[in-house]
């Protein structure tokens, strides 16, 4: 595909959008395209064009689109009701697999969306804690809610631990609550934690964050020091579980942390997402075990929607195929190596960055090791790439590829292809001499 002709239909649908919805999108992503269908690793948009997909609904779609065990899960289960408000067999089901299978998890709470997840981890932690405070790490992601919205993408550095809000309507009381360290340093981390153990009710991470790898190390000694002041670490696994591991990225990097949120994958492309933890700190959503002033209300229309719940089944269900894990690594280790030879050939100040189920090319060179550091990249580099991308038939976000185990070598193939196309698109200036 040398290039995207847009349908009628589309366009329309697009000029619709536009007058309907604020910036003409649901908030996600770009108002330029409308896709219809998803079979495997590709989608198509409204005008017939297909795509090789790596953004994949943001991720959830690690088996690929209109997976035939998901599908058939789901048809079976429509007819029989679609949400009923009290607990049903098959979430019931989906927290034992859950429980089963990620290292931290005792006990389960379903949410509809990561965000919630989040928020309630960290309200569950204050709660166990009996303190205010949230430490968390600039550049991560938390989610929509107001403590989760601190530190994300600051448009100003300031000094840690100071919380910078990256959205207006965030009252400035929340910016108390929350101590920002950088990720990857050990010792900030660990004195930071030290100094205001008194105030924090728990810390917050992603063990993988953004595109950012841990450094060796890192998380054992924040686990470490969480755990002997008695503090909760959670692990917000909305992205990482079940995709680096078949127990997530505490179950591959071997760290396990008291509290952990799911989604994405563990909805099977519907909104289902998870609390999961300790038994002991679980308990504050039991009122008969905490009584009236440890509990901690949680109430969700969607909760554990059986829809759902037999769509993540049917994944799981997939994921404990032996061989999955392997095979889905060796395809994303090819396209990475791929694209780092690509790199090398054209001298292109850039590397590659993230594992092989989750990475993406960072348009410059030096430790990527934290936020601050990958604000030294050429996004209008990275924008032009991009862009010429799509133009060759290939979907992805501002920044990841999301490998799913049904991403063929004919993909790879066609992707390297036109990722050599649009390095050569790049100016002369912009190579390295």
């Amino acid at each position: 595909m040398t290039g995207i002709a847009k349908s009628a239909e589309e366009l329309a649908l697009i000029e619709t959008a536009k007058r309907v919805l604020p910036g003409g999108t649901f908030g996600n992503f770009g108002a330029d395209i409308v896709i219809r269908e998803g079979l495997g690793g590709r989608v198509k948009d409204v005008s017939g064009n297909e795509f090789i997909d790596y953004l994949l609904g943001s991720g959830p779609m690690f088996i690929g689109h209109n997976h035939p065990a998901v599908t058939e899960a789901v048809l079976r289960q429509v007819p029989l009701g679609t949400t009923f408000f009290t607990n049903n067999e098959h979430g019931i089901r989906l927290a034992e697999a859950i429980v089963a299978a990620v290292p931290c998890a005792e006990q389960v709470r379903f949410v509809s969306t990561g965000s919630e997840a989040d928020l309630y981890a960290m309200r569950l932690a204050r709660a166990y804690r009996k303190r205010p405070k949230i430490v968390k790490f600039e550049g991560g992601y938390h989610g929509m809610s107001d403590w989760g919205l601190m530190s994300l993408a600051p448009r100003r550095l300031a000094n840690f631990p100071e919380a910078v809000p990256d959205s207006p309507g965030i009252p400035d009381a929340i910016r108390a609550e929350v101590l920002v360290a950088p990720f990857n340093d050990v010792e900030a981390a660990v004195r930071l934690i030290e100094a205001r153990q008194d105030e924090i009710g728990g810390v917050i991470m992603e063990p993988f964050q953004r595109l950012i790898p841990p450094k060796p190390g890192f998380l054992q000694a924040v686990r470490e020091v969480t755990a002997r002041l008695g503090i909760p670490l959670i692990f917000d696994e909305v992205v990482t579980g079940f995709r680096f591991a078949y127990g997530g990225a505490q179950a591959l990097y071997g760290v396990t942390p008291d509290i952990c949120t799911l989604g994405k994958i563990v909805g099977g492309g519907f909104p289902l997402a998870a609390v999961a933890g300790r038994a002991d700190i679980m308990a504050h959503f039991d009122k008969a075990l905490v009584g009236e002033d440890g509990f901690l209300t949680q109430i969700g229309t969607l909760s554990g929607n059986p829809v759902a719940a037999v769509a993540g089944l049917a994944t799981l269900e997939v994921l404990r195929t032996p061989g999955t894990y392997e095979a889905v690594t060796a395809t994303g280790q090819g396209l990475m190596d791929g694209l780092a030879a690509l790199i090398a050939e054209a001298g292109i100040p850039a590397q590659i960055l993230g594992e092989p189920v989750l990475f993406d090319v960072v348009y410059a060179e030096g430790d990527m090791r934290d936020y601050r550091a990958l604000l030294r990249q050429d996004t209008a580099m990275q924008k032009h790439v991009n862009g010429v991308l799509r133009q060759q038939g290939i979907l992805k976000g501002d920044s990841k590829y999301y490998l799913s185990t049904a991403h063929t070598a004919a993909d790879i193939a066609q992707t390297l292809d036109a990722f050599r196309t649009a390095l050569r698109t790049l100016p002369a200036a912009r190579r390295v001499a």
